[in-house]
């Protein structure tokens, strides 16, 4: 497998492979999708009873949303992990961690929601107990909306875990691959290049010097209209679907970076493989 180009920013991946058969590309999918670990808010203490200000004034702990809703919302909220501890495996599961799962800065996060009605409850409200570098990278994700009088006050702990346990921790998302196409170009037979760079419509001709090239053949999504004949004349353009040249993309919720998931992912299929070369080697 080769990687011929990578195009990675804070929660996108595009990566270009070749010499590579689809079934390592799935695996490598369902690794970013099941296996990379992020943090999630999954313990929630809601106090119940009358809050007070500095001023003195008294607000009532209700709002318009049951307990559970506004805890299975805090849940699903992006939370920032480190990736160079989470890689060198500072950071772990509760039941991995030398705690014994019983909590500590390797394998938890709390924080806290104080806020005071009447105002709209955002990700950007919950405040880490520790280094704001831990706050929600996406700080407008809206929790709950209280009225006059309302307040509400809930302690958060965000412990690590994987998709394959819930899709609040799941980091990875719309993981998916497609095969780059191999565009040929008889000059001669092309009647109207102009036509065929507005009608395709992701962009992937253009003219250059008055020759019709393919410019970007990676964003072909194989639709063939660039292939009719009323469009670019008979036989002027051929697409072919490669079969051992793909362009992969994921996105990342915000919990953790592109370049982190890819190389944990790509650990634990290594790891995953080892085994079963070694229990492979048992039966001879």
């Amino acid at each position: 497998m080769k990687i011929e180009k990578v195009n990675i920013s804070d929660s996108k991946a595009e990566i270009i492979l070749s010499d590579v058969e689809p079934h390592l590309l799935n695996a490598f999918r369902r690794s970013l999708i099941v296996d990379v670990p992020k943090m999630a808010i999954d313990k929630v203490e809601i106090h119940l009873g009358a809050i007070s200000d500095e001023n003195g004034k008294t607000y009532e702990s209700t709002t318009p949303l049951f307990d559970e809703v506004i805890s299975h919302r805090l849940g699903m909220v992006p939370v920032p992990v480190d990736g160079k501890a989470l890689l060198d495996g500072h950071m772990k599961m509760p039941e991995e961690c030398d705690c014994a799962g019983a909590g500590c800065p390797n394998c938890q996060i709390m924080y806290s929601l104080n806020k005071r009605g009447p105002c709209t409850v955002y990700s950007r409200d919950l405040e880490p107990l520790g280094d704001e570098k831990l706050k929600p990278k996406d700080k407008d994700i809206p929790i709950v909306k209280l009225t006059e009088d309302e307040g509400i006050l809930i302690y958060a702990i965000a412990h690590l875990g994987t998709g394959s346990m819930h899709a609040r921790w799941q980091a990875v998302h719309a993981a998916g691959y497609r095969p780059i196409p191999k565009i040929t170009i008889d000059q001669k037979k092309v009647s109207d290049p102009e036509r065929v760079v507005g009608n395709c419509p992701k962009d992937v001709y253009e003219i250059s010097k008055k020759a019709l090239k393919a410019k970007n053949p990676e964003a072909c999504i194989l639709c063939r209209t660039c292939e009719n004949e009323d469009i670019s004349g008979k036989e002027a353009i051929k697409v072919d679907a490669e079969t051992s040249r793909y362009f992969f993309k994921f996105e990342t919720d915000g919990g953790v970076d592109p370049k982190t998931a890819i190389i944990y992912a790509l650990n634990v299929l290594e790891a995953r493989f080892n085994d079963f070369q070694v229990s492979l080697a048992e039966f001879k």
